[in-house]
């Protein structure tokens, strides 16, 4: 194997999605008739691309794209394997539980990342009554990570699931007064929340949650699984592709 330079490898890298498209974009203009070689076909290619840049941008995306989905489906057997964990846990939050397709999420209440996506997942799930949303607790980020999360899942915090996750989500310093401040104003007695958070019931739940995120090898939050695709990270752009796919024909029944 020959060794490259890193910074060299990087921008060729880069490079390759741009030349694909150009190349991609020259075949569908050529109607496979002309060679691509021919100069004056080459100069016409160039014109348009000057012209209309925007092209370039959308197949680059497109094609990063499909590769994303491709390198997430390459996870499918693990996925298929712990199904049933990640669909069907009954302990979980669900939003739309009677929907044919189902897209988890492994979130932090303190995860920067999670915080920046959360508006999008919002509206994902406003915007597709269809599809069942499973949010899986996996606090990483300390203390108040840990109790946000066993709040939210007692019987109280998952009645108003939803509203807490859009607060504490907004709340970019979230801390324990922060907490019982956006229970409070959910209609919750954050000391009847503090209580039962301290059910053993919720903390073998969170370890359960831990050893899946593990077995799937999941090094942070946030992360999805959609279908057969194991989404790692805020791309949500990869989530509805993904979903797109799925409600295309590549989707699967909810696990029962």
């Amino acid at each position: 194997m020959i060794d490259r330079d890193p910074v060299a490898l990087k921008q060729d890298l880069m490079k390759r999605p741009l030349l694909l498209a150009a190349a991609a974009l020259g075949l569908a203009l050529s109607g496979c008739q002309q060679p691509a070689s021919d100069p004056a076909f080459g100069a016409k290619v160039r014109a348009y691309l000057l012209e209309h840049p925007e092209v370039i941008e959308e197949a680059v995306t497109k094609l990063r794209q499909n590769q994303m989905l491709e390198q997430a489906k390459a996870t499918a057997a693990d996925v298929a394997r712990y199904r049933r964990q990640l669909e069907a846990d009954p302990r979980d939050l669900v939003i739309n539980p009677n929907g044919k397709i189902t897209i988890v999420e492994f979130f932090d209440y303190r995860c920067g990342y999670c915080k920046l996506v959360a508006p999008e997942v919002v509206k994902l799930i406003a915007e597709n009554p269809d599809v069942r949303f499973v949010f899986k607790e996996f606090p990483i980020f300390g203390e108040v990570s840990d109790t946000a999360a066993r709040m939210a899942l007692t019987s109280d915090g998952k009645a108003k699931g939803l509203t807490l996750y859009k607060s504490w989500m907004t709340d970019r310093a979230l801390d324990e007064a922060a907490l019982d401040r956006h229970l409070a104003e959910a209609g919750l007695d954050p000391a009847k929340i503090r209580q039962a958070a301290n059910d053993p019931a919720i903390e073998t739940q969170l370890a359960d949650v831990r050893d899946l995120a593990k077995k799937l090898g999941l090094q942070g939050t946030p992360a999805f699984v959609v279908g057969d695709y194991l989404i790692p990270g805020a791309d949500i752009a990869a989530v509805r592709a993904a979903l797109a796919r799925m409600k295309g024909g590549e989707g699967r029944a909810a696990a029962t």
